[in-house]
């Protein structure tokens, strides 16, 4: 059994995965600003990655952290500027780092653009892409000792269109994952599964992939 603690554990994906982290049998604690909506069965705690002072105390006796909040500025402070410390405290206490990302850094096809580069994607969705890809190329120059993954979702995913679980999904790297008629979905649950897979069965050490139908 292993021990979550889950940034942005009342959120969307970030209450997906302790859920099922939870009916797998793992140890959940749920962060959050506003921790009163965690998942039943999830320990609430309030906190912000941004003190590194509470990061570090609610990492030492942890086995992963998940970091599933908005990469765009909140209150003044971006995600990609929690990552140095969250990188640090991960590497003292020999705990694992993962993030859930974003699918505008994804490339269209090999050797493609990126999806964020690309005429289709939507301007208001651009900030909180750009940040999420911020946050990845970051890691990716962190030392050699620092254990992250990064969980890149498909075109389509969130509350507005969570789907019902399938049980079933296709992985990938750095390209987009599209089904038969080119479209890029996963559902929030299916997603879940996916992520806590990875904690379970480690296979993406300090890299990023993707998840979708």
């Amino acid at each position: 059994m292993a021990k979550l603690v889950v940034f942005g554990g009342t959120g969307y994906a970030g209450g997906r995965i302790g859920t099922e982290a939870l009916r797998r049998g793992h140890e959940v604690v749920g962060v959050a600003r506003h921790p009163g909506a965690v998942p039943e069965g999830v320990e609430a705690v309030q906190g912000s990655l941004h003190d590194e002072d509470f990061v570090a105390r609610v990492a030492k006796d942890a086995d992963v952290i998940v970091v599933a909040t908005p990469a765009r500025a909140l209150d003044g402070e971006k995600l990609l500027d929690a990552v140095p410390a969250l990188a640090r405290i991960a590497r003292e206490h020999d705990v694992r780092l993962s993030f859930v990302g974003g699918a505008g850094s994804l490339h269209v096809a090999e050797g493609g653009p990126r999806l964020i580069d690309t005429p289709e994607f939507p301007d208001e969705y651009k900030e909180e892409a750009g940040n999420h890809a911020e946050v990845l190329y970051l890691l990716r120059e962190q030392p050699e000792d620092l254990d992250w993954f990064y969980v890149s979702p498909a075109a389509e995913f969130g509350a507005w269109i969570p789907g019902e679980r399938r049980g079933g999904f296709r992985l990938g790297g750095d390209v987009l994952v599209t089904d038969e008629n080119g479209k890029s979905h996963i559902g929030g649950d299916d997603f879940a599964t996916a992520y806590v897979d990875e904690i379970e069965d480690p296979k993406h050490r300090r890299a990023r992939f993707t998840v979708a139908y």
